[in-house]
């Protein structure tokens, strides 16, 4: 568990790092995205993904590291506005959407420690392409239940399903940086 934590804590910073520079180059203009806007981001990050995986080429150069770092960020801003609500205008400077940030990754965090705990990290003997496709059926999980105005019956919530596609991300860009 402690070579997990360090390299989750490494990929976190790095995701954050990016998060804080975008904040301070646009602002917090994406508060006013809704829900369904930031799935759908984070939806065409990982159809790209797949898409790349499966035919084994791509004509973007854009590195796949990137759409991982984008599903983590866009996840976490998802897990902000469900907090704070949507917005017409920006309402947070970069420093408190930060906070809020690192509020979330933490409770993230939390999260993975525990299912690494009750699952014995199985996460490291899975591939890539398996990863992509969970966070890809966690996108059209939240889909289905935004269509469905939030509603569910039986299932965990949004949330829950952002929080399971950030893990699943830094679970994948750990795999890419050992390779």
């Amino acid at each position: 568990m402690k070579k997990t934590q360090k390299e989750y804590s490494a990929i976190m910073e790095m995701c954050r790092d990016l998060f804080q520079k975008k904040g301070q180059d646009y602002g917090t203009a994406w508060r006013i995205l809704r829900l369904t806007s930031l799935t759908d981001q984070i939806f065409i990050k990982a159809n790209r993904l797949r898409s790349i995986q499966i035919s084994g080429s791509q004509k973007i150069e854009d590195p796949m590291e990137g759409e991982f770092i984008g599903i983590i960020n866009y996840s976490i801003m998802a897990l902000i506005q469900i907090e704070k609500g949507i917005v017409n205008e920006p309402d947070l400077n970069s420093e408190e959407a930060l906070i809020l940030y690192n509020q979330h990754a933490e409770h993230i965090y939390n999260l993975m420690e525990n299912k690494n705990h009750d699952y014995g990290e199985a996460w490291r003997d899975m591939r890539i392409p398996s990863l992509t496709d969970l966070i890809l059926q966690k996108v059209l999980r939240v889909k289905q239940i935004e269509d469905n105005n939030g509603e569910t019956l039986v299932s965990e919530g949004i949330d829950a399903n952002y929080m399971d596609m950030v893990n699943y991300a830094v679970f994948a860009l750990i795999h890419l940086s050992n390779k």
